[in-house]
């Protein structure tokens, strides 16, 4: 698991979880991505934090940013 701050949508033998970074249990767990991605949204935008989206190899495929992200953005 990643040490950077927000939610992360991680593959696990039950379906799609959602888990806090640095947290060892999740916060909840989905049948399907979409529906961990939703409520991973949801609880970044109340954070203001991102959420990182994993891909079945573990690895993160895809960063959400619903905090205060710099504009424009540095890159």
């Amino acid at each position: 698991m990643s040490s950077k701050r927000g939610q992360h949508v991680v593959p696990t033998d039950a379906g799609w979880s959602v888990k806090q970074a640095g947290a060892a249990r999740a916060s909840s767990v989905h049948s399907t991505q979409a529906q961990a991605i939703a409520s991973a949204t949801k609880i970044a935008r109340s954070q203001n934090t991102e959420v990182y989206i994993h891909g079945r190899d573990g690895r993160i495929r895809e960063r959400n940013s619903h905090g205060r992200a710099p504009y424009p953005p540095k890159g």
